[in-house]
């Protein structure tokens, strides 16, 4: 049988007073995972020790197809992150936003401007380009930071409340969205919710933290 895509192996992370138990978790290829609980119960800081963006980690192993990235810094891992702020930069309109990652990385600008343009065609950003995040709607910022996280091509997405904040209306679109560009992109998704509705309609399986 074939490594998961994502093992947690008996983690236990520090963060201030606060302690995540061990905690082992298996998110095989492909597999969208919704990760639910009490606010308190950690569920963020999971997440963001998964990302690297928390170095707590006291015991235990995080290996992400088969390679352990317990140690490696947060742009080496291969994790895509749409955070519940969005987090977008406040001074680069939307195609630079959607650029940043494969012009770090030092991607060819041909290649570049492939996957900038397929990704805006497919999160119907095509008009949104050359906006400010100041200009863009609720709905319009989440498929923007949607587009940011996996333009890259990430081995593993991380929503952390990703849609906290929006209308209803907005709410059902951006989840068709997010579904629709996890099952096109064929990435493995960890998603974050207190949403019962929302895990319903996005996660292949949920998994309950107390």
């Amino acid at each position: 049988m074939s490594n998961p895509m994502l093992a947690l192996e008996k983690v236990t992370a520090r963060v201030g007073r606060f302690v995540l138990p061990e905690f082992s978790l298996e998110i095989q290829e492909g597999e969208c995972v919704a990760l639910m609980g009490p606010s308190g119960c950690g569920k963020t800081t999971l997440m963001e020790t998964v990302c690297g963006l928390r170095n707590g980690v006291t015991s235990g192993r995080i290996l992400l197809d088969g390679v352990d990235i317990t140690s490696l810094p947060p742009g080496a891992r291969g994790i895509g992150l749409v955070p519940q702020d969005v987090a977008l930069f406040p001074t680069l309109k939307v195609r630079d936003q959607l650029e940043f990652g494969p012009k770090l990385h030092g991607w060819d600008s041909s290649e570049t401007k492939v996957r900038v343009e397929g990704l805006a065609l497919d999160l119907g950003l095509e008009m949104l380009l050359d906006r400010s995040p100041g200009g863009l709607s609720g709905g319009e910022a989440r498929r923007v930071a949607l587009g940011r996280a996996l333009a890259l091509r990430p081995r593993l997405l991380c929503l952390d409340e990703a849609l906290t904040g929006l209308d209803e209306a907005r709410h059902t679109e951006v989840l068709a969205v997010i579904r629709k560009m996890i099952e096109r992109e064929g990435v493995t998704a960890l998603h974050v919710t207190h949403s019962k509705r929302e895990a319903e309609a996005i996660a292949d399986r949920v998994v309950v933290m107390e």
